[in-house]
């Protein structure tokens, strides 16, 4: 149970730094890693008493609205990500760069 724990906490630290650096394609790859650790987050919350119900013989039952949550989730973010990355190869062809810097508007 703490395993998934710990692996969450690092999908979000992977995630934040993605998001936090300067080249549009790690920002996109980012959000999607994001996203993951928010699934996980969510398939932590759907257990009854911390047991898991495909450990051994256990009797727990599983609620299915967080599966369906996630479900929705994982949709969601794969627009997202598709959405992302055409905006991310159209401002490739438009300014040939992928940096955050390079974006916005007038040269002053």
């Amino acid at each position: 149970m703490t395993l998934l724990v710990i692996v969450t906490m690092l999908l979000v630290y992977v995630g934040m730094n993605l998001i936090l650096s300067k080249g549009l394609i790690r920002i996109v790859l980012g959000t999607s890693i994001l996203s993951h650790a928010a699934h996980l987050f969510l398939i932590y919350m759907s257990f009854n008493n911390g047991e898991f119900p495909f450990d051994k013989v256990s009797k727990t039952q599983v609620d299915a609205i967080p599966q369906a949550l996630i479900l929705t989730a994982i949709v969601i973010s794969f627009a997202t990500t598709a959405l992302l990355l055409v905006l991310v190869y159209r401002n490739h062809q438009l300014n040939k760069d992928n940096d955050v810097e390079h974006l916005g508007g007038a040269n002053e």
